[in-house]
């Protein structure tokens, strides 16, 4: 029995040999499970074949690293504020006859009405009152004031110490604070008051709250105080005559003064005759 078993059993491991030998396909991959005989309990390895190269996969571009950006920066970019507009220029004041500049016009205009209320009886009109003006500036220069009468350039006359024919001498009254001279007085102004005159009869002809000689408004209206003073009624040619002599002691002033006052209630220039020299 001990023989026959072995002889049995030999024979079965070789007739087993036969059979996978014919059941195994050439080229078997290594660690692949044999499938034709499923009642082999085992696994038949194999000699592995060559892999090929296998190219690698193209790998993705590189995306650039963010750069973190501080948060202050990220607030949008404001642009600068736009400047404001400029006021627009106050229009022209319009001229007076025969060239008087705006803004004299407008002087001796609101001084005739400060006039006419203040001083009813004078009868004073913004004529006379611009004689006055041409005579003693040329109205101040020819109009050099700002939108307000202000002068851009005091007007300042020379000192009365009697160097010329005719001319009083009068000694510093103010301690030069208006004409900044401390030894004589001096005239000031477009429609020129000397220091002691200017104290009583000068006016706030704008409503600024000052009196200031060397504004236009404040001149001419200190101008109409003056001739309308003791009572003057200056429609009467003889009582304005008056008023504008005592303004200044000279018969020819009187005549300049007069003819510039007919001229601009006609709007005809005087001729030569009709404005004498004034000595």
């Amino acid at each position: 029995m001990g023989r026959h078993s072995k002889k049995n059993d030999s024979n079965l491991r070789r007739n087993s040999v036969v059979a996978l030998a014919g059941l195994v396909p050439a080229g078997l991959v290594v660690g692949t499970t044999a499938s034709a005989s499923p009642s082999l309990p085992f696994t038949i390895a194999a000699e592995s074949a060559p892999i090929a190269d296998v190219p690698a996969a193209p790998q993705p571009e590189t995306e650039p690293t963010a750069v973190a950006t501080p948060a202050a920066d990220l607030a949008p970019v404001l642009a600068p504020a736009p400047e404001p507009a400029p006021a627009p220029a106050p229009a022209p004041l319009p001229e007076g006859p025969l060239g008087i500049p705006g803004i004299n016009f407008a002087a001796y205009q609101s001084a005739e009405k400060l006039l006419a209320k203040d001083l009813p009886g004078c009868g004073i009109s913004w004529m006379q009152i611009a004689g006055i003006g041409m005579v003693e500036s040329h109205h101040a220069n020819g109009g050099q004031a700002d939108d307000k009468g202000d002068l851009f350039e005091p007007v300042i006359g020379l000192p009365l110490n009697g160097s010329l024919p005719g001319q009083a001498v009068i000694m510093d009254s103010d301690g030069g604070a208006l004409d900044g001279d401390t030894v004589y007085d001096r005239a000031v102004g477009p429609t020129q008051f000397i220091p002691t005159t200017w104290a009583q009869f000068g006016a706030d002809g704008n409503g600024d709250g000052k009196i200031d000689p060397q504004n236009l408004f404040d001149s001419a209206a200190a101008t109409g105080k003056y001739l309308c003073d003791r009572g003057t009624n200056m429609r009467d040619i003889g009582s304005a005559t008056m008023a504008i002599h005592r303004y200044n002691n000279s018969m020819a002033y009187v005549a300049n003064v007069t003819a510039w006052a007919l001229a601009y209630s006609t709007g005809i220039t005087p001729t030569a005759d009709a404005l004498p020299r004034i000595h």
